[in-house]
């Protein structure tokens, strides 16, 4: 029987898939960076190798195993396995796939729902889980880059155990990558590319924890290279010149990556903005953490600036919230604009000096009892026993001071802040000095007879 196809040409072969793709781990010990959850022994690992896996959240930044993890919980399990994107699913689709798996259930059938990237769906559709998930209907796994303790229903998260998937560290991603130049089925190793180390090292860094992204330089770098006898070459220069960037010479969990952070807060508490963001881009350009910056900055703002300018946390907050909300490269001025704040911030240590004081106090002095006019009395029986006698409510006196120490016996007297005389802290010390004042004048005399 003839067709009106018959003579048409033989259909194109299909395109081969990303090396992502093709390198994606096929067993456990294949995924690299996250021996914490997956080493021998490890309780996920074991629920896994038991198929006894309850309802698990897996947090982690992009490229680090969480869709390779849940591939291979389903190559595993004897369940029913249901896999989803929140991207391209709606509450219907939800609806569906909790249905069939409540006739599973009834059948004697375990069903586990992967959901990638969960924190897309609202909490009205995550809450279309919540029942199944209670009922024992489904053994629910979610994927996300964002916070749950944020993006995830509170009652949905109660039920689940969130496992902390971390960036990939250069070794990690390096390892990755000559795994693929080795694998001659799956990898580029027919290809015999030859690939220096600072090449695999420039990859490593520019691609920041993400395995995924650095298969997918890896892979782009070798098809840009040069074959003047078939090999595919590849140095530093050609991956420089392939992805535009340049690749500066940085180790984040080395030396270099402590003398910049060092260099960066050094300029910061020196005042000096120019050297301080001059240290910020070098490091943000050579692919450091932006969120580690952006704790460092936090630090630094209650550390070496403190009360001297109240707004300075404040402003460093708000550089880290516009990092998680924004993302890179769009939050490097938020980031620059937090450091030349505190640059630019009066400093003072006194909260810093304040805190040890006050922690060296409590670990090496005797932990005296609370001072019974502190303590609530809150029942009949601590009445009876002077709890809270001689309290002054503060709003009750002049000045809202009262003339009472707060301090345990021993330690009655002792000043533990000792703000500085810049910026804002000049008005603390003022009001301090003028408080102490009104509780000297308004406590009583001793007098010479009665000592």
């Amino acid at each position: 029987m003839s067709s009106l196809f018959d003579d048409a040409e033989p259909a194109t072969p299909a395109p081969p898939a990303p090396l992502a793709e093709r390198m994606r781990p096929r067993t456990l010990d294949e995924i690299e960076g996250q021996a914490a959850l997956l080493a021998p022994g490890r309780p996920l690992r074991e629920a896994i190798l038991r198929d006894a896996l309850q309802s698990v959240i897996l947090w982690g930044p992009p490229g680090t195993g969480k869709t390779t993890l849940a591939r291979l919980i389903a190559d595993a399990t004897s369940a029913d396995y249901v896999a989803f994107s929140a991207v391209l699913s709606g509450i219907k689709d939800i609806k569906d796939v909790m249905a069939a798996a409540e006739q599973r259930r009834r059948a004697g059938r375990r069903t586990i729902v992967f959901v990638d990237e969960i924190h897309r769906f609202n909490k009205a559709q995550q809450d279309a889980f919540l029942p199944r998930v209670e009922a024992g209907d489904i053994v629910l796994i979610g994927a996300t880059t964002e916070n749950p303790s944020f993006e995830v229903n509170a009652a949905l998260l109660s039920r689940s155990k969130v496992f902390v998937l971390q960036p990939l560290d250069e070794e990690a991603v390096t390892r990755i990558l000559r795994r693929a130049l080795a694998d001659r089925e799956r990898g580029l190793g027919a290809m015999e590319p030859e690939v220096s180390d600072e090449a695999l090292g420039a990859i490593a860094r520019v691609a920041d924890g993400d395995g995924r992204k650095a298969l997918n330089l890896l892979q782009l770098v070798v098809a840009a290279a040069p074959q003047p006898v078939g090999t595919p070459k590849v140095d530093l220069a050609l991956v420089q010149d392939t992805l535009q960037k340049k690749t500066l010479r940085y180790d984040k969990n080395g030396e270099e990556h402590f003398n910049l952070m060092s260099a960066l807060h050094k300029s910061m508490r020196n005042s000096n903005p120019d050297a301080a963001v001059y240290w910020l881009a070098r490091m943000l350009e050579a692919g450091e953490e932006p969120m580690y910056i952006a704790r460092r900055l936090v630090r630094f703002a209650s550390e070496d600036v403190g009360i001297a300018d109240p707004q300075a946390l404040v402003i460093a907050m708000a550089a880290r919230d516009a990092l998680h909300f924004i993302g890179m490269p769009e939050a490097n001025t938020a980031l620059a604009q937090s450091c030349l704040y505190l640059a630019t911030a009066p400093k003072s240590n006194a909260v810093y000096a304040a805190y040890n004081a006050a922690a060296e106090s409590a670990t090496q002095d005797a932990a005296e009892p609370v001072p019974l006019h502190l303590r609530n009395a809150s029942t009949r029986l601590m009445k009876s026993l002077d709890y809270g006698r001689g309290y002054q409510y503060a709003h009750d006196q002049p000045d809202a001071v009262a003339a009472m120490d707060c301090l345990p016996e021993r330690l009655r007297g002792r000043r533990f802040y000792q703000p500085t005389e810049r910026g804002f802290e000049k008005e603390i010390k003022r009001r301090l000095d003028g408080w102490n004042e009104i509780k000297h004048r308004r406590r009583p005399q001793v007098r010479s007879s009665d000592r």
